[in-house]
């Protein structure tokens, strides 16, 4: 079986951080139905630090896949690393 994309992996989860408290405030408190906008305030901030706190080894995947992809594309350009380390000071 193929492994699923870091970044897929990472955006179904951020969306149900969101989407689940989401609902949950919608159906069963019933002043939320009046006020949705408020309900998706709340929805985001709870979204935000589930996050925060569960989700940070997929957000390192993510991340460590993008930066080897891009690092794969440009082998032969310098890094902004290789050229601040050429540049001599003057005095």
């Amino acid at each position: 079986m193929k492994k699923l994309p870091p970044l897929l992996v990472y955006t179904v989860l951020r969306l149900l951080a969101f989407l689940v408290p989401l609902a949950i405030l919608y159906f069963f408190f019933p002043i939320f139905r009046e006020f949705w906008w408020l309900a998706a305030l709340f929805a985001a901030l709870i979204g935000m630090s589930i996050s925060l706190l569960f989700l940070r080894t997929p957000l390192s995947a993510t991340s460590r896949d993008l930066y080897e992809r891009r690092s794969a594309r440009r082998p032969g350009k310098p890094t902004d690393e290789d050229v601040e380390d050429g540049e001599t000071p003057e005095a």
